[in-house]
C-alpha cells in the first residue's frame, strides 16, 4: 500500500516464499484438495474457477440460493491457505463509512483540543495531521488491501444484492485495481491483492460494470451424491441409513413449491437435530415434528405437513443409492 506525497513503507517479506506458510494452489486438483482438506466437497466445475482467480488474481463471483455454501468456500479457502478472512457482511443502507473507512472523529476533537491548549497552532500543519493516518479507521474493504498484511488474505463481500445499487459503485476502483483512493491521503494499492469472494442470493442483478471485473460462477444445490458427501463429510458420526433418508428426503422436498427451499446448511441442521433426537431412521411423525429446521416459513411447513410428508418420504425412497440418487 503507498499513499500519495508520503515515502513508500518498508515492504513486507514475499508471500508464498520467505514464509513457509502461504502457499497457492498449482492445479485445479490441489483446489479440490485444499476444499476437501477443509471438509468442503467441491467438484471441478467449481474448482475451475476458483483456481482461475487465484491465478489470474480476479474476484469470484458466486450466485445461487441461500444456504447452498457461497459463504462457507471463502472460509474453506482462507482456512486452507492459513491466510484471514475478512467479511463485509452487506446489508441495505451500507454505505462507505461501514465499507471502506472513516475518520476517528473522537481522536481528533481531543488532538484539536491539545492543540487549543498549547496555544501554538499552525492551522495548515494541524488540518494536515488531523487527517493523517493515524486517525484513519480501516473498514473491511480498506483492511484487504493493507499493507501489514504478509499474506493476501480473503476479502469475502457476503450478499452483496442486499445492499443498494450505489454501494456497487464504490466497488469498481477495488475489483479493477485492488486500490482505493482517500481524498485526504491520496491512493491506498494492495502489494498482495486478496483473494476477493464476492457472493449474491440474487434477489436483485448486479451491475454489469461490476460482473465484468470478476470470473462468474453458479452454485446450484447438490444432486444426491454430492450432498450425501457433504453431510457425511460434516457429520461422519450420523449412521450411514439415516444421512441417506436425510438426504433423499431432502431432495425430494426441493421438488415442491416451498417460498424457500431448504439448502444444504438445512440439511445439516436437521440431521444435527434428529441425532440429539437419538433418530436412527426417517418416520412421518419425526419429520413434522422438525420441519422448523428444514423450513423457515409457517406457510411452507403448513403445506407439507401431514399426508405430503408421507408422500414425499415414500416417493424419497426411489432417491437412494440403490437408485443412483434418483427417483426410479
Amino acid at each position: 500500500m503507498t499513499t500519495a506525497g508520503k515515502p513508500a513503507r518498508k515492504t513486507p517479506k514475499k508471500t508464498g516464499q520467505d514464509d513457509g506458510v502461504y502457499q497457492a494452489p498449482e492445479s485445479i486438483e490441489d483446489v479440490q484438495k485444499l476444499l476437501r482438506n477443509q471438509v468442503y466437497i467441491s467438484d471441478r466445475a467449481l474448482a475451475v474457477p476458483i483456481f482461475l482467480a487465484m491465478k489470474l488474481q480476479r474476484p469470484l463471483f458466486l450466485e445461487g440460493e441461500a444456504g447452498v455454501g457461497k459463504t462457507e468456500i471463502a472460509r474453506a479457502l482462507a482456512n486452507g491457505l492459513g491466510t484471514k478472512l475478512i467479511r463485509l457482511q452487506c446489508y441495505e443502507g451500507l454505505d462507505i463509512n461501514q465499507a471502506v473507512y472513516e475518520w476517528n472523529h473522537t481522536r481528533q476533537v481531543l488532538e484539536i483540543r491539545l492543540m487549543e491548549a498549547s496555544g501554538d497552532v499552525d492551522r495548515e500543519a494541524a488540518n494536515a495531521d488531523l487527517f493523517s493516518e493515524k486517525f484513519l479507521v480501516k473498514r473491511p474493504l480498506l483492511q484487504a488491501i493493507d499493507e501489514a498484511e504478509e499474506k493476501p488474505p480473503v476479502l469475502l463481500i457476503d450478499e452483496l444484492d442486499r445492499s443498494d445499487e450505489e454501494f456497487e459503485g464504490f466497488l469498481l476502483e477495488l475489483l479493477a485495481d485492488y486500490q482505493i483512493t482517500i481524498p485526504e491521503l491520496g491512493t491506498f494499492k494492495a502489494k498482495h491483492p486478496p483473494i476477493v469472494i464476492v457472493t449474491s442470493n440474487r434477489t436483485r442483478e448486479i451491475h454489469d460494470a461490476l460482473k465484468r471485473r470478476c470470473l462468474y460462477y453458479w452454485v446450484d444445490y447438490p444432486d444426491y451424491q454430492k450432498e450425501l458427501q457433504i453431510i457425511t463429510a460434516r457429520i461422519p458420526d450420523a449412521p450411514r441409513k439415516l444421512a441417506e433418508q436425510v438426504t433423499a428426503f431432502i431432495q425430494e422436498m426441493r421438488q415442491t413449491e416451498l417460498f424457500k427451499i431448504p439448502g444444504v446448511s438445512e440439511t445439516l441442521d436437521w440431521l444435527s437435530a434428529l441425532l440429539a433426537m437419538n433418530q436412527t431412521e426417517l418416520d412421518p411423525s419425526v419429520i413434522d415434528d422438525t420441519l422448523g429446521m428444514m423450513l423457515k416459513y409457517q406457510d411452507d411447513i403448513e403445506s407439507v405437513k401431514g399426508e405430503p410428508v408421507r408422500a414425499m418420504l415414500e416417493r424419497s425412497k426411489n432417491r437412494g443409492p440403490r437408485h443412483g440418487g434418483r427417483r426410479g
